[in-house]
């Protein structure tokens, strides 16, 4: 399946549009990568464990918005976003939401 940030194709003619689909992942984050996060904050450095986190949400949510347009029929997804988003009270909680309009093409 073709998914773009774009609203078109190239070399492609959008021949119906399904309607917008989106794929949503919500997930905490474990105490120790959470503490261990909290360390490198303090001397510097990447969270390579939330950044695990961010990067096995994003392809989660990538795989439910691909379900959803097939399941409508389409072979594409334009115009799509990718919002991030903390939640719960100390942030210990991200969500990930894939959204975009799910359509069929064809070549030109």
């Amino acid at each position: 399946m073709i998914i773009t940030t774009t609203p078109t194709v190239e070399g492609y003619h959008i021949t119906k549009y399904h309607g917008m689909v989106s794929g949503e992942v919500i997930t905490g984050v474990i105490f120790f990568k959470d503490f261990f996060a909290g360390i490198r904050n303090i001397i510097g450095g990447r969270s390579r464990s939330y950044e695990g986190e961010i990067i096995k949400a994003r392809e989660k949510a990538l795989e439910e918005i691909q379900q959803r347009a097939g399941e409508l029929g389409a072979n594409a997804i334009v115009g799509m976003s990718v919002d991030y988003e903390t939640l719960g009270p100390k942030g210990d909680m991200f969500m990930v939401i894939i959204t975009g309009t799910a359509v069929s093409i064809s070549l030109i």
